[in-house]
Parts: C-alpha cells; structure tokens; sequence
C-alpha cells in the first residue's frame, strides 16, 4: 500500500532527526492545502471564479480564490501551537501566531492567479523559517539557505504535494480518500536540457545578455549551442517548476526595463526562495543571473528578483553571461 504524507513524515523525521513540531507544521499546511484543492475543483459551482474587487500589497487586483486561499492558510496556521507567525503575498504586513512557535512559515497563497479563470493548473507555495525569540519583522528576513524546508501544492489534472525538508524531493498525489500519498520518492533534475521556459512577449525589456541568450536557444542545432530546445509557458510558477522537477528544463522570469526600480517581477521570500531550494535539493540551481537565491539577505517581506532555475548547465551558463556583461559594462 502507497505510504500516505503523515506516515511518510514520521518516518522521515526519524530518519533525519527532524523536530516533531516542523512536521505538525508541514501536517496543517498540507491537509489546508487539501481544503483549498476542494475549492479550486468547485469553481463556478461553489460562485469563487472571478475577481475579488480588492487589491494587495503589490498593487494586483485579487481573485476570489486569491482571498479565500489566503484566510484559510492564515486561520489553519494560527491556530497551530508551532507556528510563531506568518506572511503572505496578499498580506500587508506579517500576522502573528503563537508566543511559544518555533517556526514561521511563508506564502503564496494561490500561485498563478491569471489562469484560474481558464481552468490551467495553479498552486500554493510555502516556505518554513526556524525562530526563536521576540517576533518582528527582522524574524522574517532570513536568507533562503536557512529554510527548514518548503514546496508546493499543485491543483492540476491531480492535486499533488511536492515537499523538501533539505533530504530530498518528494511528491504526493491525493487520492479519492482525500489522503496525499507518496507517489515518487526522488526527483532528480538532469544538468542538460532543451527545455526553457519564459515570457517571450517581454524580450524587448530584457537585459542584452538575456535576449542573447535566448536568441542562441532560439537558433537550434545550427546555432552556437548545437541542439534544437522547445519553449514552455504556464504563466504559473508552480506548473513550471514542477515540469522541471519531473524532466528537467530551464524557466527565467529576468529583470526588465519597464521598472527600473524593482529587480524582477517574482518575491523572494514566497516564491524563489522556496522553489530555489526545491530545486537545489533535486540538483539543479537557482540564481538571480548574478548570484545564487539562496545566499541572497532579505532586505523586506515583498521583495522581488529576477529569477533562473532549473538545470544547472543552463542556469551556469546564462548566469556567466550576465556577470560577464556586467563586467564589460
């Protein structure tokens, strides 16, 4: 019999010596996200397809699933003993949990929010941060290499729920018993691809060392890298990641000049924070095209980055590309 996510994560934690507490916390963010994957399924059925007529801190209109996604991972997380406190995507500021949590634990409520409307798989990204002492906003801003783990659920034709806890990757379908259970035990990112993933309608506003360097993607076996790749694209930082995750690939939402005061369109601490480290521990590597994720400090919870990750032979070399340009500049 397939081992379901709680069993999984006893064992796991015995393995590894892992804290009881962190995976009471990965329990209450999983069996949310199942709650969630109830609503999304509904949609039209349940009256939550559309726009919430409300605006984050970003700036972005808010979808109703967006709103309704976010209060039920913020009410589940609360309401755990080990949770010190929380940020979201959609929240202003960071929200309070318990004086005596060990943990905090960041979120996308509802990655991919454009495509609800139109049926394309969408997902919740969680990150967990260890802490201790009094909580305030400096609580929050660790870099990503101090993760006690992260992931993802992903609503699509299955709902899965793909997590690390720096030992692996695991991934988890839920079944008709509305149980996540382990459905792949290692995932494993191959160095080479020719697979890539971006935006293409915004290449005017790249950096000159990106547009060179999909211009090479794009000239195939007769170009200077020597092989044909095929383009991807979701619109959904969840779907993209997991492709990768299961056959490898390369996905790059760069900085561009519509902005010039913000270093990219993705949050660190919600989204290239936890994918970045998903994705290490499967092999492959995460850079902002100048340095790792990772290692990056947090300078507030909204932040954003440019992001590249994926195989590590593709993300070494457009990442060489882009220190190099800077060099010359």
């Amino acid at each position: 019999m397939a081992q379901n996510l709680r069993a999984f994560l006893q064992e796991h934690a015995s393995a590894h010596q892992i804290d009881a507490a962190l995976i009471d916390v990965m329990n209450t963010v999983a069996d949310t996200c199942v709650a969630i994957s109830s609503k999304v399924r509904l949609g039209d059925l349940a009256g939550i397809i559309g726009e919430a007529g409300s605006g984050n801190v970003q700036g972005e209109d808010q979808k109703k699933l967006d709103v309704i996604a976010n209060n039920m991972l913020v009410e589940a997380l609360q309401g755990n003993k080990h949770v010190a406190g929380l940020a979201s995507e959609e929240e202003d500021n960071f929200v309070a949990g318990n004086v005596d949590g060990k943990y905090l634990v960041l979120f996308d409520p509802l990655d991919g929010s454009s495509n609800i409307d139109v049926n394309i798989s969408i997902g919740t990204i969680f990150s967990i941060l260890p802490h201790e002492g009094t909580l305030e906003l400096d609580s929050f801003l660790q870099a990503g290499n101090q993760q006690v783990a992260s992931g993802y659920a992903l609503y699509g034709p299955q709902t899965l729920f793909v997590l690390t806890l720096r030992h692996g990757v695991f991934v988890f379908t839920l079944n008709d018993a509305n149980e996540f259970v382990l459905t792949r035990d290692t995932c494993q990112i191959s160095p080479s691809t020719k697979e890539f993933a971006i935006n293409m309608s915004n290449q005017r506003h790249w950096q000159s060392a990106m547009q060179t360097y999909v211009a090479e993607l794009l000239e195939g076996k007769t170009g200077k890298r020597g092989k044909d790749y095929n383009m991807r694209w979701v619109a959904s930082m969840v779907a993209e990641v997991h492709r990768i995750l299961m056959r490898s690939g390369v996905f790059m939402y760069p900085k561009d000049s519509r902005d010039p005061s913000k270093a990219g369109k993705l949050r660190l601490m919600y989204e290239a924070n936890p994918m970045s480290l998903l994705v290490v521990q499967a092999g492959g590597a995460s850079t902002n095209a100048h340095e790792n994720i990772l290692d990056i400090q947090p300078q507030g919870l909204h932040q954003r980055v440019s992001v590249v990750l994926g195989s590590t032979d593709e993300v070494s070399y457009v990442t060489e590309k882009h220190v190099s340009s800077n060099m010359q500049a």
